[in-house]
């Protein structure tokens, strides 16, 4: 993922200090006409447009619903992981078929290989085929995680005492974006082969992540540190540091049962929710833009939504997660839709006129497939 945008929209952003919205009365009148949502229903459409609005058919998804074509390997993960929410939510294989056509397309057009400059693209890829695996069993998704994170683990160093670096031409720059979705990929790699080389390197990744990039009295997750290299620390504020640091938190304690990692969790999605650089005053995520911007709500969302479904979660933390993500869901799908065309919006109260980056996009479907297996958990 390229870091200049990011850079530019952190500037636009503020780390200010926590304040409390348990309180918020999310059926407050602001002019929007509500009625029920079959999210179902809506999944299915919001899946039909991604497809249609952006697909190449040279196999891979394109920048944007105005023909431009550009490859971007990153996103390409996030096209695939909302292809998987669709078949495993459906069991259609109208969008099973995708996945061996993304396969091939996707690899072509990154020069005949997955691997790449950035770990974190290769482990948002990674994390994606590892999905398509454990739906389909199909090998050669198996092989292509293995061969990737045989890479990422080679991104690991002794700047700033450990963790996975950005790229492998910047070694001395270290961020959430290269650990957190690292820590997630090697957690799920434990559980699927009970190897416990893939759980000291998830446990390895997430302590380095907690001591060096989160802050230990609010919970908020920062960008990265040592850019400079003088070991500061980027305080941006992003969505998807927040989601990722809560995988990764959450995978752990899905495997070892250790209440701290549902904690850290929590801590973090508490202060995501009631900082004011993470949601806004009307409790929506923040607009973070198009390009890479356009994909950190849906990160968030993705693994947002796992930490709510956890059964350990105590049932009044469950019911504030459920209350603010089906606002933000009903409030993107009622406001925040160009319901004509299909597309959504960079704030989830404002449709966009006639255009949305595929970043945008994704994170709209994956708001809306994320409400619709809640809605199928029984718990929306």
């Amino acid at each position: 993922m390229k870091k200049t945008l990011l850079i530019a929209t952190a500037a636009s952003l503020g780390f200010i200090g926590c304040t409390k919205t348990y309180d918020y009365d999310f059926t407050a009148n602001d002019g929007i006409a509500r009625y029920d949502i079959n999210w179902n229903a809506a999944a299915d459409s919001s899946d039909a447009f991604l497809i249609k609005n952006y697909w190449n058919g040279s196999g891979y998804f394109n920048k944007d619903n105005a023909n431009d074509v550009t490859f971007n390997y990153w996103p390409q993960a996030h096209a695939l992981d909302v292809m998987v929410d669709a078949y495993t939510r459906t069991n259609d294989s109208k969008y099973s078929e995708y996945f061996a056509k993304w396969y091939d397309g996707v690899k072509q057009k990154n020069g005949n290989t997955f691997l790449n400059n950035y770990y974190d693209d290769m482990e948002w890829n990674a994390l994606a085929m590892f999905r398509a695996y454990n739906a389909t069993n199909d090998t050669k998704f198996k092989d292509a995680v293995t061969q990737l994170w045989t890479d990422i683990k080679g991104g690991w160093n002794d700047v700033q005492g450990g963790g996975i670096a950005w790229k492998k031409d910047q070694t001395y720059y270290k961020n959430t974006p290269a650990n957190a979705p690292a820590c997630i990929l090697a957690a799920r790699l434990y559980q699927k082969n009970s190897n416990a080389d893939d759980l000291a390197w998830a446990k390895k990744i997430y302590n380095w992540l907690k001591a060096n990039l989160r802050d230990p009295a609010t919970g908020f997750v920062n960008d990265g540190i040592n850019r400079n290299h003088d070991g500061g620390v980027d305080n941006w504020a992003f969505t998807y540091n927040q989601g990722t640091f809560i995988g990764a938190a959450l995978e752990l304690y899905n495997i070892t049962k250790d209440a701290s990692y549902l904690n850290d969790a929590m801590r973090t999605a508490d202060y995501t929710l009631n900082n004011s650089s993470l949601t806004t005053a009307d409790r929506l995520l923040h607009d973070e833009g198009q390009g890479d911007g356009g994909l950190f709500k849906g990160i968030f969302v993705r693994y947002f939504s796992q930490l709510i479904t956890n059964p350990d979660l105590p049932k009044d933390t469950r019911d504030r997660y459920l209350n603010y993500l089906k606002y933000n869901a009903e409030t993107m799908w009622f406001a925040g839709t160009n319901k004509t065309i299909g597309i959504f919006g960079t704030y989830w109260k404002t449709a966009p006129a006639s255009n949305a980056d595929l970043t945008t996009e994704l994170s709209g479907c994956m708001l809306a497939e994320q409400a619709a297996y809640l809605k199928k958990q029984g718990t929306f």
